[in-house]
């Protein structure tokens, strides 16, 4: 089991994104803790440390371990971290915040849904290692080429950053099917970059590649939701979303949501570095689509319209 960082953290997660993004490197007891904690932040408040040992089942040491491992310095000041969290939360946070039940009219469930959406990225976007990121932007920049990997619904996401990439001039090839990611990754090197998409950071295949690309010389990248994930390993930079799981699967569709937040924050970054040379790229795709689009041929839209 990988290291758990315990400094606190540099990117200004709240406590409770911060618990989420290490909970499945945490000891199997610090686990359980974390679930307590998870499930009802604002009874810490009322909860001594014995009594939280006692419902997780473990020892107070281990509850001050799990303290120090999510970047807190003890008990007390993990209860006032979590009180900080829960005053910044509104009436609408608390309405919205719940989870999915099949009691819930669509009403409801759409409006928890979109919050969960949007909330995704507001998280993700607080917590995101901006040194990261320009590190890998940079890398990206200079790069030979760019492999995505990215299995399952990670393959689109990995698809929509090749396509980005593409349209800007930049030689950049997605992978969603395992024998083509890890023959493409044997034949990179030092110049190249290769990113690596897993939402839960533990997809065997991706993490795969990614190792592969690293043992061949290039850069390495990971884009997960828990920072102590296998794939993290594998990563030169490490790159997280902070996405809360719910019913229903709507979490996994934050999670997309962020992802993709993730990556377009990167595809600026390599615009910025050279406006004029991506800008003509992009007129330059737009005017060979452009007599695809209906608004661009009249004529077709007026036989339509006499139809």
């Amino acid at each position: 089991m990988a290291t758990v960082d315990s400094s606190p953290d540099p990117h200004g997660a709240s406590a409770l994104v911060r618990i989420r993004s290490l909970l499945p490197g945490l000891a199997r007891a610090e686990q359980r803790v974390a679930e307590i904690v998870l499930s009802d932040p604002a009874s810490i408040a009322r909860r001594s440390i014995s009594d939280v040992a006692e419902v997780a089942g473990t020892s107070e040491t281990t509850v001050t371990r799990f303290c120090k491992a999510v970047g807190v310095g003890g008990y007390p000041d993990l209860r006032i971290a979590l009180a900080a969290d829960l005053a910044r939360t509104t009436d609408r946070d608390r309405e919205l915040g719940d989870d999915i039940t099949t009691d819930d009219d669509m009403a409801t469930t759409v409006g928890k849904i979109g919050y969960a959406d949007a909330r995704s990225i507001e998280e993700t976007t607080g917590q995101l290692d901006t040194e990261a990121l320009q590190a890998l932007v940079e890398a990206v920049v200079h790069a030979r080429r760019i492999d995505v990997y990215g299995l399952g619904a990670c393959g689109f996401v990995a698809l929509e950053l090749q396509r980005k990439l593409h349209r800007i001039g930049l030689t950049c090839f997605a992978w969603s099917d395992t024998h083509g990611a890890l023959a493409s990754a044997a034949m990179l090197c030092g110049d190249d970059v290769a990113i690596g998409v897993s939402h839960t950071g533990a997809t065997a295949e991706t993490v795969e590649a990614l190792h592969l690309a690293r043992r061949r010389g290039a850069t390495t990248a990971a884009l997960t939701n828990f920072r102590r994930s296998p794939i993290t390993e594998a990563g030169d930079h490490v790159l997280t979303t902070a996405v809360r799981e719910t019913t229903f699967r709507s979490g996994a569709v934050a999670g997309h949501v962020a992802q993709l937040t993730v990556i377009d924050c990167l595809f600026v970054g390599v615009v910025q570095h050279h406006p004029e040379r991506a800008e003509a790229a992009l007129e330059a795709a737009d005017e060979a689509i452009g007599g695809h689009r209906l608004e661009a041929r009249p004529d077709r839209r007026r036989q339509r319209e006499h139809r």
